[in-house]
């Protein structure tokens, strides 16, 4: 059974196609990852086909009663409201019917026999279609799914208002999930998820009976939850049955055969072109140049595979600190409230640090206060005299209006407009994305020009807050590459142990020094 059909869209920003003649179907049950290198339209996809976007041609139909749940990269929530309530939101259908029912028992006092007949009826029906779907039993499913995903360690009745990025992104996938919706819509779901919560979050979507569809950089997590692969390239959507893994076997088989056909067709065009030049100009050959025009103007002409600009990272190193990066003395860090015990750490040169544990216990503000963005609870923190820092941070702004070209240009004045293009495109930005404002570039893309900005810098400390967020495959292993490359210290937090564990010199785990019960 489709549940929805996706018949011939195309959209496009500006001078740029973003889809086109795109087609789309999901079956019931149909677990799909959406997948495509930063930009190429993966999110615009999902904003058409809930109704958040409209496409400039083409039909999106979706089944009748399909109730849909999407979690994207900038969804919002209501200050003032705590976790909790924010959860039981999920459930607002069922508080609606229950009212309902409580409004229906009140009315039956001053009701007729035949009117109490019809009453009692609608009450039964109600009340079986709450004990059905649970509603007795709210509390308990907020908490299982809440404690999967981290919420309980974090405190169900703290105020939204109060939370960190990753941990609204936490209370909105959870919210969605409880509602159950037949279909699921997440964009990039794993990126303020920890391992644990990763492998929660895995197990479930194994298991989810409905259908789903899902983007995702976080390979080895895609390729264990879906059965078909929907890919985005070049503006055009293509089907294929299986994970990851055998998407990307089938994907390279059909680069190299369309490859083959293009040479092919290409020694044969030669060859009637040469023919027709030799021929046309003679009597006794002309209808045979004739005749291969013919053939040449009929022929379907095979376009040659465009290969995606891949990008370039390299990081310029400064001069050589001292022995110790920094040296921090019965530090607690927090904001407020204390997170750690106190702590003594040191950071020799040359060392590169993987800071991992679950989300809230301080990661970000560990960065921070090394950085001397945040100040620390109490201790201190001596960092060498010839430290030169690049700071990545995790979250950047959504209201920024500048260009990519403006945001170089506005750290790096000095920078002609050539040079500036030229740094951009080293990180796989086009024409298009350099004259972009920043708040309408995907969370890859934007990533890319933040990055670009670091590496004009002069820096022997890199600290990076997940630099993968975001990121496509083809980046996520470049950076890699570069990091690996890079002579300095880098100090890296990252909820993507693949992405680290064979190239960093120590894993600094949080969970060792919260204050929280983990």
């Amino acid at each position: 059974m489709s549940i929805l059909n996706v018949e011939d869209v195309s959209h496009g920003f500006g001078a740029r196609t973003i889809l086109e003649d795109a087609s789309f179907r999901l079956l019931k049950g149909e677990h799909v990852g959406l997948v495509g290198a930063n930009g190429e339209g993966k999110s615009t996809f999902l904003n058409i086909i809930t109704g958040k976007l409209a496409p400039d041609e083409g039909k999106v139909e979706w089944c009748r009663r399909i109730t849909t749940g999407y979690l994207d990269q900038h969804t919002l929530l209501t200050k003032g409201k705590t976790i909790r309530e924010v959860l039981r939101e999920a459930f607002q259908h069922m508080f609606d019917l229950e009212q309902e029912m409580l409004q229906l028992y009140e009315k039956m006092s001053e009701a007729s026999e035949d009117e109490l007949a019809v009453m009692m009826e609608d009450v039964g029906e109600i009340q079986s279609m709450l004990e059905y779907n649970g509603f007795y039993i709210i509390d308990s499913k907020i908490e299982e799914v809440a404690n999967g995903l981290g919420l309980g360690d974090i405190g169900l009745d703290r105020d939204v208002s109060d939370l960190s990025g990753g941990q609204r992104s936490k209370v909105l996938l959870t919210k969605l999930l409880l509602q159950n919706p037949m279909i699921l819509i997440l964009d990039e779901p794993t990126n303020f998820l920890d391992e644990n919560h990763i492998y929660w979050l895995k197990n479930f979507l194994r298991n989810y009976e409905n259908s789903f569809i899902l983007v995702s950089h976080d390979i080895p997590f895609l390729n264990d939850v879906v059965n078909v692969i929907y890919h985005v390239e070049n503006a055009v959507l293509t089907r294929y049955t299986g994970n990851y893994e055998q998407f990307q076997q089938m994907y390279q088989l059909k680069k190299v055969q369309n490859q083959q056909a293009y040479e092919k067709q290409q020694k044969e065009i030669e060859k009637l072109e040469d023919f027709i030049a030799r021929n046309k100009a003679r009597v006794a050959t002309t209808n045979m140049a004739k005749s291969r025009q013919k053939k040449l103007d009929k022929m379907d002409i095979i376009e040659k595979t465009r290969e995606k600009v891949k990008p370039t990272f390299k990081f310029r190193e400064a001069r050589t600190p001292g022995k110790y990066i920094f040296q921090a003395e019965n530090l607690v860090i927090g904001y407020g409230e204390p997170l750690t015990r106190p702590l003594n750490l040191t950071l020799e040169r040359g060392k590169k640090i993987a800071i991992k544990g679950v989300n809230g216990l301080g990661k970000s503000t560990l960065l921070k206060t090394i950085l001397g963005a945040l100040k620390p609870i109490s201790g201190e923190i001596e960092l060498d005299d010839y430290l030169f820092p690049g700071y990545f941070e995790q979250e950047s702004s959504r209201d920024n209006s500048h260009t990519a070209l403006e945001e170089i240009w506005n750290q790096y004045p000095s920078m002609t407009n050539g040079e500036v293009r030229a740094a951009l495109a080293k990180c796989g930005l086009t024409t298009e994305h350099i004259t972009s404002q920043m708040m309408v570039l995907s969370g890859g893309e934007n990533a890319k020009v933040r990055l670009c900005k670091l590496m004009l810098q002069d820096i022997n400390c890199l600290v990076l807050d997940e630099p993968t967020n975001h990121l496509d495959a083809d980046a996520k292993d470049e950076l890699k590459r570069a990091l690996q490359e890079f002579k300095g210290t880098i100090v890296l937090v990252s909820h993507e142990p693949e992405f680290y564990e064979d190239w960093v010199t120590d894993i600094w785990n949080v969970e060792e020094w919260t204050t929280k019960i983990v």
